[in-house]
């Protein structure tokens, strides 16, 4: 094998590829990034069993081969060469790397070690926007669980039906949801993406309205990004049935201003650290919300002026779980409703539209 293409291109491919590559595999292969020459140029792919990535680039291909090299330190090698043209060449497993005055010799791994990536046996795509899909996944990954006791909950349902996307996560403590209308879409899908392919996606989009594919398998999923794509494994199990569980009626709903809210709770936490995981208090008045919080570190109070009024009602929040929520909601004016102190708290748009909707469970307030 041997071909040519610019450092910058090559050290983007190998980025992208390096994303779902293992870290540490029975299999070695696997921490290990496959280069393969094809009529066009080049692609590189990583894969962990989980979850795979390849992108394609454009390079002079005077050889054809494939080999596998360690994701780490290609990675490192391509990073440190100067800006310039790369030429890579094998012989047998041995792989030489050459830019400028910079030469490198390292040992690769046959290429028939290395898996096949999952097939997607999909007939059709829905077409998304990258800005659009980085967006949603950014304004829900949050309350994605980490605990792998219900491995549903580690991952995003997607439902995509009469010309609407919706997005959910939910770790037992919180939900989050995100709605948008999507154009051409056929039929109804539901399936659940792994949170962790959903970060590596968020950062392959691009702050664009070009389109994101995805084609759904039976067991898998892929999206298709330009010249990447990221397949993933589909989790499979009972998603909660949030339809039933977000409450839709409420005694008290205030209108506040999202970055004002905000800025007042972490005002207030920071008397909160690590340690000290003290809720914040929020006492709903008229016309403002009081926060209040008190550790062995001291006492911090601050108001947000809002419309409406809550009755001095008094509920408590694990302030990251608030700040999560706040920090991403996609309004500078939202609602926030409530029943009781020992009821959820809901996050929707002060305007009206049903495009997002976070619901938070309250903590258990001593008394002053």
């Amino acid at each position: 094998m041997k071909f040519s293409c610019t450092r910058s291109e090559l050290q983007s491919a190998v980025s992208i590829a390096a994303k779902a590559a293992s870290a540490k595999s029975p299999i070695p292969a696997l921490e290990g990034i496959l280069i393969e020459t094809t009529m066009n140029g080049v692609k590189l792919t990583g894969y962990d069993l989980k979850k795979g990535i390849y992108t394609c680039i454009d390079a002079n291909v005077t050889e054809h081969g494939s080999v596998v090299l360690g994701a780490r330190i290609f990675g490192d090698i391509v990073r440190s060469l100067p800006e310039g043209t790369v030429t890579v060449r094998t012989e047998n497993n041995n792989v030489f790397i050459n830019c400028e005055n910079s030469d490198f010799s390292i040992i690769g791994t046959d290429a028939a070690d290395y898996p096949e990536l999952p097939s997607i046996d999909a007939q059709t795509g829905v077409k998304i926007p990258q800005k659009l899909m980085g967006d949603i996944i950014r304004q829900t990954i949050f309350a994605v669980s980490d605990s792998e006791a219900r491995p549903v909950y580690t991952g995003e349902l997607f439902e995509i039906g009469e010309g609407m996307l919706t997005v959910v996560a939910v770790d037992g403590y919180r939900l989050a949801l995100r709605r948008e209308p999507v154009e051409g879409v056929e039929g109804e899908y539901s399936f659940i993406v792994p949170g962790n392919a959903l970060a590596d996606l968020e950062k392959l989009c691009a702050a664009t309205d070009d389109a994101l594919i995805i084609h759904l398998g039976s067991k898998h999923i892929s999206f298709t990004i330009g010249e990447t794509v990221l397949i993933s494994r589909r989790l499979e199990g009972d998603f909660l049935n949030y339809k039933k569980t977000v409450p839709t009626s409420f005694r008290v709903e205030v209108r506040a201003d999202r970055f004002f809210l905000q800025r007042t709770v972490e005002r207030v936490s920071l008397i909160i650290d690590d340690k000290i995981k003290n809720p914040v208090r929020c006492i709903f008045g008229e016309n403002e919300i009081r926060v209040v919080c008190a550790t062995g570190l001291g006492k911090a109070e601050d108001a947000c002026i809002v419309e409406g009024d809550g009755g001095n009602l008094e509920i408590g929040f694990n302030n990251r779980y608030l700040l999560d929520a706040l920090k991403v909601a996609p309004a500078e004016e939202i609602c926030v409703c409530l029943n009781t102190g020992a009821s959820p708290c809901v996050i929707t748009p002060a305007d009206g539209e049903q495009n997002f909707l976070y619901m938070i469970l309250p903590v258990r307030l001593k008394a002053e």
